[in-house]
């Protein structure tokens, strides 16, 4: 799952009919001035100015001004380019054709268990959590199409009458063609409006979560995502992403500021099991990780060279509980040829590493693991039969241990 900008989505909503203001995004105040010779409305239209960033509340933040010219379009994104706010910079901004509207309407479509829900509010904007109330929902069932006379009911139920009932019923057609299309998780117009000019409905924000494993089916996917945590993803994180959506199986990579235990967890539950321990131990995670569903073992290298690239770790843990069928020795291969390739680099001085696997050829696997002492990796090597919690728990105590207590090699 990641999280898009209000660029791209407003691009995708357009793409299945629902129509959205004249924008662009720059990243310097003074492109504006260039851009206008081609696009007309910059000169001839009232302006919005939005920070283009994964930042919530922009409007209370200051971060959009209304109703504004060419010249203080610039203005505002001047006085916008560089701010700090909420542990973001901000790197561009959405500059669009303001829309004179009256009313304020909310439009949404959310993943559920059972398939989606769509959401519909007259009462949108800014302030919609104030009238969360007047949200009226409608489910639609996996591999289901939302009926129109069941969209046109949802209208009239949030309060819209006659002809803007059946027209607010076709944008949510629209959208949920836009969000089944687009392998979106969730999509948000807040708000949807009618401009006065020709009294056509209009999204003039849009907030979009797309499963980027679909990437493949989906070629104009030029954007790149930010990520959950309300930051923009690192380079080391999108390489790491776009392999994942090459490949069979899975590797996932998300950098943790301020750690120094960073984690090559085998699946999704040996991952969180070891992010816990070691915060509950008083340790610190440097990332989360992890290689699952047998990937290939170029992809894990991949993987196990952005572990090792973090900076300041004392210890990379490596591994998990017993696999039904993921190769243990594919993956160590891969491993092992990312920690030399790290090592070669100056990058695993003075780091303890910590195994710990079971599974399919898992004593090829260990006793690969094991040879690495030979190239001078400060390496301990455990089985199956070694509980996971000891594992944490000799990397945490380390410091003081002697080495012969902490290797569990045979």
């Amino acid at each position: 799952m990641a999280k898009i900008l209000e660029s791209p989505a407003m691009k995708l909503l357009e793409k299945w009919g629902i129509p959205v203001p004249a924008h662009l995004v720059v990243s310097d105040a003074e492109q504006l001035a260039s851009l206008a010779h081609a696009n007309k409305w910059l000169a001839t239209s009232k302006l919005v100015v939005k920070a283009h960033e994964a930042i919530g509340g922009r409007f209370k933040l200051g971060l959009v001004k209304l109703n504004l010219d060419l010249d203080g379009a610039k203005r505002a994104a001047k006085e916008m380019l560089g701010r700090h706010v909420q542990g973001l910079r901000v790197s561009q901004v959405v500059v669009a054709e303001m829309l004179e509207h009256d009313e304020e309407y909310y439009l949404s479509i959310n993943s559920t268990r059972d398939g989606a829900e769509i959401l519909l509010s007259k009462h949108g904007g800014i302030d919609v959590e104030a009238h969360w109330d007047k949200v009226r929902r409608m489910a639609v069932m996996i591999d289901d199409l939302p009926e129109k006379r069941r969209l046109i009911e949802l209208a009239e139920s949030a309060g819209f009458e006659g002809e803007i009932a059946e027209r607010v019923a076709k944008i949510a057609e629209r959208l949920f063609l836009c969000y089944d299309n687009e392998d979106a998780i969730s999509i948000e117009i807040n708000p949807l409006v009618i401009r006065k000019t020709d009294m056509r409905f209009a999204a003039l924000d849009a907030v979009m979560q797309v499963d980027m494993n679909a990437k493949f089916r989906h070629p104009d996917w030029n954007f790149t995502p930010v990520s959950e945590f309300g930051r923009p993803y690192t380079p080391d994180e999108l390489a790491i992403m776009d392999i994942d959506s090459r490949i069979k199986g899975s590797v996932k990579f998300i950098q943790v500021e301020g750690g120094d235990v960073a984690l090559l967890p085998a699946g999704g539950g040996a991952s969180l099991f070891y992010a816990d321990a070691v915060t509950a131990l008083g340790g610190k995670i440097a990332n989360y990780a992890e290689y699952s569903g047998d990937p290939p073992d170029w992809a894990v290298e991949a993987l196990t060279e952005k572990v090792c690239s973090l900076p300041n770790i004392k210890h990379i843990i490596i591994g998990g509980a017993i696999a039904n069928f993921t190769d243990v020795k594919a993956t160590f291969s891969g491993i092992i040829n990312g920690l030399r390739k790290a090592k070669s680099q100056g990058k695993l001085n003075g780091v303890k590493i910590w195994v710990r696997r079971g599974g399919p050829n898992e004593e090829q696997g260990l006793a690969a693991m094991r040879e690495l002492r030979k190239e001078g990796f400060d390496i301990h090597v455990f089985d199956r039969y070694s509980p996971l919690t000891d594992i944490v728990n000799k990397a945490l105590q380390a410091e003081t241990a002697s080495d012969d207590s902490l290797d569990g090699s045979s």
